[in-house]
């Protein structure tokens, strides 16, 4: 029998990466030409992977950005950024313990993200977490990424977890979509990398710590999803 479970976008929600994604974005910004991006910054460049972030970097300082060199900044971002792994990035403040409840309470957890998953499984792995996940699904595991709800869903039967039993923990618009379009409640942090503060996207829940995540209220989401 399908178990239920709790899904978790990366970046800005489990895990603060921010300190270790501006510092390898500001190499290849360097490298380009361009001034550094500043950390209030990031907010509005994540969320779609290293590709989209570059992107929006270089439309930030208003430069052209052909294809060719996105694709050799990208390479470079990614083998600067998956050579430093783990950095400073750390789980946020409650993460941890709001896993173990979960497990406590006989849920499955997993990872949706839109980093790829060979970074994604290689953080997650050096910062010990591994084990805690039954599946860890990044923008390259399957042919659609968020907000395709497909990626989600996906992620959900890829973990053995029961989709009329599954919440979404996300920081942004994108993850906030991706639910909703699935049928699946969403609750948002609202510490996470967005330049727009998640209320506007209205998720099911808002909090702005872990410890408010809590077996009750995802039990209370899915039965109002039930009825």
């Amino acid at each position: 029998m399908s178990r239920p479970i709790v899904v978790f976008d990366l970046d800005g929600t489990l895990i603060d990466t921010a300190p270790d994604l501006l510092t390898s974005l500001n190499h290849c910004l360097g490298i380009a030409g361009l001034e550094r991006a500043e950390p209030a910054e990031l907010r509005s460049f994540v969320g779609m992977g290293g590709r989209v972030m570059i992107e929006r970097a270089f439309l930030a300082q208003q430069r052209a950005l052909p294809q060719t060199q996105l694709d050799e900044l990208l390479a470079t971002f990614l083998d600067h950024y998956g050579g430093n792994i783990p950095g400073e990035s750390q789980p946020y403040p409650g993460a941890l313990a709001a896993l173990d409840r979960f497990q406590q309470a006989g849920y499955l957890a997993a990872i949706c993200t839109n980093k790829y998953e060979g970074l994604s499984t290689s953080l997650i792995g050096a910062l010990g977490l591994a084990p805690r996940f039954a599946a860890i699904c990044g923008q390259d595991t399957f042919a659609f990424r968020k907000p395709d709800p497909r990626h989600l869903t996906e992620t959900i039967a890829l973990a053995g977890g029961d989709p009329a039993r599954a919440v979404m923990i996300g920081d942004s618009r994108t993850d906030i979509d991706t639910a909703k379009a699935a049928g699946i409640p969403v609750v948002a942090v609202d510490f996470g990398y967005t330049d727009r503060h998640v209320r506007e996207f209205e998720p099911s829940r808002i909090i702005s710590h872990f410890d408010e995540l809590t077996v009750d209220v995802v039990e209370e989401l899915l039965g109002a999803m039930a009825r």
